[in-house]
């Protein structure tokens, strides 16, 4: 985590290259498949995608890349359907190095984090990653091009 003018353009790549090219290389390898097997493509996006932090720049905008490929997809792949979904804060090692190292983040945000994990509030990985696991088998082609949260309303009838 670093502010956009602190952070050097390998880091910028690096983040780039986990989160969104290696997503799109192997989206552009397995779109012959996809669109055979009218498949589904679910992207893991983030909250940061739509909401800036202080000194989360690389990250959420390499997860807004990844809502906007979603959306290009669904325009270009009209047999693939692809969602991007928010898994929430869920209780990772990234939290974990929120909590430890997100103090560049402003005050109020690094608080809110803290506090989530302080009083439970983090996602388990099991919640939002069954409703990922169940997108992917089951994904509505109404739902591609579409971003959501893990517990979206619309995203109902994935969660257990």
């Amino acid at each position: 985590m670093a502010r956009i003018a602190d952070a050097s353009l390998e880091e910028w790549k690096q983040l780039y290259d986990a989160n969104f090219f290696s997503a799109l290389a192997l989206v552009k390898h397995t779109i012959p498949h996809l669109r055979a097997a009218k498949g589904r493509v679910i992207f893991t996006s983030s909250g940061a995608a739509t909401k800036a932090y202080t000194s989360w720049g690389a990250y959420g905008s390499s997860k807004a890349a990844l809502n906007s490929l979603s959306q290009h997809i669904a325009v270009e792949e009209p047999d693939i359907t692809a969602v991007a979904v928010s898994p929430g804060r869920v209780d990772t090692d990234m939290q974990k190095e929120i909590r430890e190292k997100g103090t560049a983040m402003l005050k109020k945000d690094y608080e809110d984090f803290k506090a989530a994990f302080e009083e439970g509030k983090l996602v388990r990985p099991e919640q939002s990653g069954g409703v990922i696991a169940r997108l992917s088998v089951d994904a509505k082609p109404g739902l591609s091009g579409k971003y959501f949260k893990w517990d979206a309303p619309e995203l109902a009838e994935y969660r257990q």
